[in-house]
């Protein structure tokens, strides 16, 4: 089918007719008994259809199975920021691709069984009249009369490029550098803080560039709580304070670890730290009690974390035997220290005649991957993937490994039977 373009403020000069359509089928030297009745002719819009505010995008299942649903898409991104699409669940990164063809795009364009009045031509059919067709086709009758209907379709837009989405991490980095602008530190400190720059939940949902789980994900990794109407983030100083005293009401009051009240915790700060900051912190260092319906146990995992970064102050270094001893002292009784609990906050450095243990925060390094590999490499010689993998695993994709990344931005060795990476200049 041939298109053409058609002025619409203007008299037609030309409009296809079904002679048309048969001259031009025969100049194309095809059988017009193998074809469908029906034809469509396609006419370029005319410079007065604007189309501008249309774009192709490139959808997955869970993104098509989004809209089926009838929830929404969202596009995020500031001036200075690349654009990411979001469902609730997932975050995609958005570029441009160019189509090597022109892609037309035609409202109401009829596809092969539609364009069939004959059970004989209509795909669905599919062999059960092959014998029959056969013969039509077989026939020697060049004046064989096929009935044909001529429609007109109009194309609405021309595209030469689309927008295709790759899934990648959630970009986290801006919550956690807009949460830091107003860190609580207390009452008495609340006159520095510059009100403007306090945000909503919604406000923060909006600019960040994460769908709404993964969003929910990173306030528990920052460990924020909402209070006055504002999420906000505790000065670490004026967190580990309040988090020590609900700790000590554990032996004060002769609990078990997995019998912690709630309604008492929370009575016994007051007019220490306002209530919802207890509460708050409360929720997020605590679960539910398997053993004890209504009570609570505390989460080792974040309790040794803050603990261990009280000790692990920057720039300081520590004797395996020394931290660990330090570590273990300061935990509640009946908890324990294990390393994995470190992970993304400090390090095991052996290089040296004595290992030590050191500060690396993982929320202080670079955010692009080149600076980041190579402050990582300027800090330790080597590392093992298990040692790097919490500080470049937000670089990675669906589609794109730690191992994958480090394959392509460092070099590997083995010594002693154990794979480290070293870097690659």
């Amino acid at each position: 089918m041939e298109a053409m373009e058609v002025d619409e403020n203007a008299p037609q000069l030309y409009v296809r007719t079904p002679e048309d359509v048969k001259a031009i089928v025969k100049h194309a030297k095809l059988d017009e008994r193998q074809l469908t009745q029906v034809t469509q002719a396609l006419y370029y819009p005319s410079a007065n259809i604007v189309a501008d505010n249309l774009r192709l995008l490139e959808l997955d299942s869970h993104m098509l199975h989004h809209i089926r649903e009838g929830q929404t898409l969202h596009f995020k991104g500031g001036l200075n920021e690349k654009i990411v699409l979001c469902t609730d669940e997932r975050t995609y990164d958005v570029k441009g691709a160019e189509i090597s063809n022109s892609l037309l795009l035609v409202p109401d364009l009829k596809f092969g069984a539609a364009t069939s009045t004959s059970p004989l031509k209509s795909p669905r059919t599919g062999n059960a009249n092959a014998s029959l067709e056969r013969s039509l086709n077989d026939s020697t009758e060049d004046d064989l009369e096929v009935p044909r209907t001529l429609e007109q379709r109009s194309v609405l837009a021309v595209f030469h490029e689309y927008f295709e989405c790759r899934e990648i991490k959630p970009r986290f980095r801006k919550l956690g550098e807009l949460l830091q602008l107003t860190r609580y530190s207390g009452p008495e400190n609340e006159y520095c803080i510059e009100r403007k720059v306090l945000f909503s939940y919604q406000q923060l949902l909006d600019t960040v560039q994460c769908s709404r789980a993964q969003f929910e994900e990173g306030l528990r990794n920052f460990r924020a709580l909402e209070f006055d109407g504002h999420i906000r983030v505790l000065e670490y100083e004026y967190e580990y304070r309040i988090i020590s005293l609900m700790l000590g009401l554990i032996s004060e009051n002769s609990w078990a670890l997995d019998e912690v009240e709630r309604g008492e915790t929370i009575s016994a700060l007051k007019g220490i730290a306002p209530e919802p900051v207890v509460t708050g912190l409360f929720d997020i260092y605590t679960i539910p009690s398997e053993r004890c319906p209504g009570q609570f146990s505390y989460q080792e995992s974040l309790v040794a974390r803050i603990v261990a970064q009280n000790i692990l102050q920057p720039g300081l270094r520590f004797r395996n035997e020394e931290f660990m001893r330090s570590w273990l002292e300061a935990m509640p009784e009946g908890m324990s220290c294990e390393m994995q609990y470190l992970r993304g906050l400090g390090i095991c450095d052996s290089e040296g005649a004595q290992p030590c243990i050191r500060s690396l925060a993982e929320e202080r390094l670079p955010t692009n991957l080149n600076d980041r590999m190579r402050d990582l490499f300027k800090t330790k010689r080597k590392w093992t993937l298990e040692e790097m993998e919490p500080y470049i695993e937000c670089f990675t994709t669906p589609t794109l490994s730690v191992s994958t990344l480090l394959a392509k931005n460092a070099r590997s060795l083995t010594e002693a039977g154990v794979r480290y990476y070293v870097s690659k200049h």
